[in-house]
């Protein structure tokens, strides 16, 4: 009886210390909160702040070359500091979250949005190898010549077994990563683009920058893209002279 008793007793301690292990707090509350729900609980940060200190918006110094959508990440400190944030959301990357929190149009209408880090780790893993190879080569590993000045990547010459991509967070699709003429790396969102001037309305013209109709209508920003524009009703890399 005795035996039986402690077996069943260490059991018991063993469901509670694994089910510990498995379903820690943070996951069972912050890091399991919808996308939504965060993001609205920040955007009400965000204009609070903005209310108190006569229009200006929570963001970090970036210097002025700074990609537009990775330009104007969201200062948590600067949030907490004034008392319009109790805590950060668990999604977050300084929380260990997969998402960093971005604002755009900060001038005009600052709305809160995200940019998937699983998209900013793709771009890196690459980046490794091509560093690795124009430590040695003239050139960088130029393929095919998608449009003026936009190129697919000979990714064999980089070490890779197999080609790349990086898993969309608007149609988790995987989205080919591309380069242009000086090598820098971007993600090719044509695939995405071209779904959403299907499904949301636009008044997008010819020259106009259409990454936006992904800002607008998703939680998400279109990290590390190239300009596109619209062209017989599809999504065509911006010249770069424009």
């Amino acid at each position: 009886m005795n035996s039986t008793y402690i077996k069943l007793c260490l059991t018991l301690l063993c469901i509670v210390m694994l089910s510990g292990c498995l379903y820690p707090q943070s996951e069972l509350s912050k890091n399991q909160a919808p996308n939504e729900t965060q993001l609205e609980i920040v955007q009400n940060a965000v204009e609070a702040y903005r209310e108190e200190k006569q229009g200006l918006v929570p963001i970090k110094t970036k210097m002025n070359d700074t990609p537009i959508f990775q330009k104007y990440l969201i200062d948590f400190t600067a949030l907490k500091e004034l008392n319009v944030l109790s805590e950060l959301p668990g999604n977050a990357y300084e929380n260990g979250g997969i998402y960093q929190y971005t604002i755009i149009t900060p001038d005009e209408n600052p709305r809160v949005k995200l940019i998937d880090l699983r998209i900013t780790e793709a771009i890196r893993s690459v980046n490794v190898q091509l560093e690795i190879y124009r430590s040695k080569h003239t050139y960088p590993p130029f393929k095919a010549e998608i449009e003026d000045g936009i190129y697919s990547i000979d990714f064999e010459k980089l070490g890779f077994d197999s080609t790349p991509t990086a898993v969309s967070p608007y149609s988790r699709e995987n989205l080919p990563i591309v380069m242009d003429v000086n090598g820098n790396l971007y993600i090719d969102y044509r695939i995405d683009l071209n779904q959403a001037l299907e499904e949301y309305d636009h008044t997008y013209a010819e020259g106009d920058d259409i990454r936006y109709i992904l800002a607008e209508n998703t939680p998400f920003v279109p990290a590390y893209s190239l300009p596109y524009t619209i062209k017989d009703g599809e999504p065509v890399f911006l010249p770069q002279n424009n």
